[in-house]
């Protein structure tokens, strides 16, 4: 009996260490820990971070300097104007304009964009490989802050948008990928996102 409370109260131990894990990957003052990817505006406005169109209206990406495989993440963002953006995750940022993504995007978009969906971007990749319920995405805020959670684990990719479950995939080429996480600026220009309380517990 005593065993037994004795490995319990281990897997208590253990379990809280797990979730005492969970980490800011944006200290609410610099780019520390990022790189930018192309020539659109990223920058920080009292605290928070912000992507804007710049003057060549491409992609861009902000990518964290860090892989990251299985992870449960976290973030806040807001839709200031237009809003089109994305969050990729096991992704990989290069080619010629340094705006080449070959990963997994978690969208994020004006209303009924399928915020929360799953876009594969990986060249010659699938596009679409699964979009919210239509009605799940009316509980998008366009005018306010919105809460994005984002489990990858394997080939399980789970995400919310404001405490409601968006998708669910298990897909094994997903689970192949590691890379960084990467938040997007679609091209086009007049998108301005804002970004705050960015936070991951790795998995692994």
């Amino acid at each position: 009996m005593k065993q037994l409370l004795f490995f319990l109260s281990f897997l208590l131990c253990t379990s809280n260490a797990i979730a005492q894990e969970t980490r800011s990957l944006f200290n609410g003052e610099d780019l520390s820990g990022w790189t930018k990817h192309g020539y659109e505006y990223w920058y920080v406005d009292d605290g928070e971070l912000v992507c804007e169109s710049g003057p060549e209206e491409k992609y861009g990406y902000l990518a964290t300097n860090k892989p990251y495989k299985n992870f449960i993440l976290n973030l806040d963002f807001k839709l200031e104007s237009n809003g089109n953006s994305g969050i990729f995750i096991r992704s990989h940022v290069g080619g010629d304009d340094g705006t080449t993504i070959r990963g997994w995007q978690v969208e994020v978009a004006p209303p009924d964009l399928h915020t929360g969906g799953i876009y594969e971007s990986t060249e010659g990749g699938r596009g679409w490989i699964i979009k919210p319920e239509p009605e799940d995405e009316k509980v998008l805020k366009p005018d306010d802050w919105n809460h994005m959670k984002i489990e990858a684990n394997g080939d399980k990719i789970v995400s919310w948008l404001n405490g409601k479950k968006m998708v669910e995939l298990n897909d094994e080429k997903i689970g192949e990928g590691r890379g960084s996480i990467a938040l997007q600026i679609h091209s086009g220009g007049g998108i301005k996102v804002r970004w705050k309380n960015i936070e991951i517990q790795e998995l692994d």
